[in-house]
This record gives structure tokens, C-alpha cells and sequence, in this order.
């Protein structure tokens, strides 16, 4: 799932590739990727593209028109080409969700892949009319986000840390796979409820949060659509590793799934050794 790293990524991409072009043609692949119809799609032909922003893991163009909005969610991703294709897509019967044509012979698809679609397109006259915009919590790499930030959103928070932290509504942009990483650096279980952290917990969570984000963003900086998921897997230290070796302390990367995903974690780094339970049978090992 492309989380804010990867966002930003695609941003300082297309904010850079894009502006100043007007859009051509819009396509759309998945009519039920389009979430809104108020103004039409159509409204985005013949806008000029002004700039690219993001909104948690929202991808935001602003045009002289209205906004074109999207969110790739778990198996969406940009596709994007010098010289597009002058082939029509057929609705239905590809993984193309939508295509925008651009005047300069460029253009981009959002592709999803897998047969649960939940890529999401809107069409807005202000950001703030996207529901999921409207709901985000502060942005962990905004400049007002400061440790007295998060330990007021942790307060009285009986729920577990990882879920906590992959919440849209308190902090923005953060999903399953940089929750795990920042929980590694902070070496914090995932289970750890959040009303339990002490002070010095929220000092080091605070501090692996900025610098796990902050790290990835500079990574994923300057890179094309194409190479920002390599460099998103290169830079996972427990994230999807399981079975291999934690590159702090050298023991053995575990996993817990879930219904749709997993968490990885280090038990050494992280739960004093203890090995947390695949959630598969309903219980934790103490």
C-alpha cells in the first residue's frame, strides 16, 4: 500500500512533470472508482494543471478547474508514460481505473490491482469536500507537529499502538508498513496500548516516527512513479521481512496476520523476547 513516503514521492513527481499542462481527455476504466459526480468528470477537459499537493496518502492535482483527488489505496498505483497510448481502455475488462491524457503526448493510469478495488477517484471543487480529507488527523511531518502533538492525541487511548498510529483520523499519512517500521525504531510492541506509554515512551516514539518518515520522504524524493515501491521495500528494516534477520539486534523477523494483511516486528527489539500470537488463533502468547 503506498503510504505517505510513496505519496510524497508521486507529488514532487507529477508537481514538477505536470504543471502547466492541460488535461486532454479523462478516461475512466472503473466507474465505481469515481466517487463523485458534482462537478463532472468532464469538467477537468481542457484545465490546466497547477500544481500537486498531498493530504495524508491523498494525491491532490489542482488545475484552473476543479481538483482531481485520488487515493491508490492497498493495490493502487500511477502509471506514468512520456508518449501515451492511443488505445481506448474498455471499462470492465482492465486494470485501468482511469487515464488522463495529457497536451504534451504524456499522460498517466491509476491501475489497481486484484479483484477488492477500493482505488478512489473525486473530482472537487476544494479539497476539504473529500470526506476522507475532511476526517485526516495533523501530519506527522508538518512543522506543528511536535512531541506535546502526539501525546496529546495518545492520551487516555486504550487502543494498541499500531492501530493507533495506522488511524487516518489522528495522524495522517501513516499506514501498515511505516507503522511497523517506526514501532521498530521506537522498539515499542505494536501491542503496547497507548494510554499506557510513559513519557520517555512518546520521547522515542515521537523520535522514530520523524526520523522513520523523514528518512523514507528523502528516499523516495526525485524518484519516477516506477522505482519508488523498490525503493519503498529497500528501506524496510522489519516490514515484510519476515523470516529474515533484524538488521539491529540479529534475531529473526516475526509476523501476526490478520483477515487482509500482517504485522512484522523483532522480538528482541521490541517485546522483550516474546512471541506475539498469529491473531489466526485468537491469542496472544504471554
Amino acid at each position: 500500500m503506498p503510504e505517505m513516503p510513496e505519496v510524497q514521492g508521486l507529488v514532487d513527481f507529477l508537481g514538477e512533470r505536470l504543471k502547466g499542462l492541460r488535461i486532454t481527455r479523462v478516461m475512466v476504466g472503473n466507474i465505481a472508482a469515481l466517487k463523485t459526480y458534482d462537478p463532472p468528470i468532464d469538467a477537468l477537459k481542457d484545465a490546466e494543471i497547477t500544481g500537486a499537493s498531498r493530504h495524508g496518502k491523498f494525491v491532490d492535482l489542482s488545475t484552473t478547474g476543479p481538483h482531481l483527488i485520488f487515493h491508490l489505496a492497498k493495490a493502487g498505483w500511477l502509471r506514468f508514460t512520456d508518449e501515451l497510448a492511443p488505445t481506448l481502455i474498455k471499462p470492465g475488462k482492465t486494470p485501468i481505473a482511469l487515464r488522463v491524457a495529457l497536451s504534451d503526448g504524456s499522460g498517466f493510469d491509476l491501475t489497481e490491482a486484484g479483484t477488492k478495488k477500493s482505488l478512489a477517484v473525486y473530482v472537487a471543487r476544494d479539497p476539504a469536500d473529500v470526506p476522507g480529507i475532511a476526517r485526516l488527523g495533523p501530519d506527522p511531518l508538518d512543522p506543528g507537529f511536535t512531541r506535546d502533538t502526539l501525546a496529546s492525541l495518545l492520551e487516555g487511548r486504550r487502543t494498541q499502538i499500531k492501530g493507533v498510529l495506522r488511524d487516518q483520523a489522528t495522524v495522517a499519512g501513516v499506514g501498515n508498513a511505516y507503522s511497523d517500521e517506526i514501532l521498530h525504531a521506537a522498539k515499542m510492541s505494536p501491542y503496547a496500548l497507548a494510554s499506557s506509554l510513559t513519557a520517555e515512551d512518546v520521547d522515542r516514539l515521537y523520535a522514530a516516527m520523524i526520523q522513520t518518515l523523514t528518512d523514507a520522504v528523502t528516499e523516495a524524493s526525485g524518484k519516477p512513479p516506477a522505482e519508488l515501491k523498490d525503493a519503498k521495500r529497500r528501506g524496510m528494516q522489519v516490514h515484510g521481512r519476515r523470516g529474515e534477520t533484524c538488521p539491529v539486534c540479529g534475531d529473526e523477523v516475526r509476523s501476526v496476520f490478520f483477515a487482509d494483511n500482517s504485522l512484522e516486528y523483532c522480538p528482541t527489539c521490541q517485546t522483550g523476547g516474546k512471541i506475539l500470537a498469529d491473531r489466526r488463533l485468537s491469542r496472544l502468547l504471554k
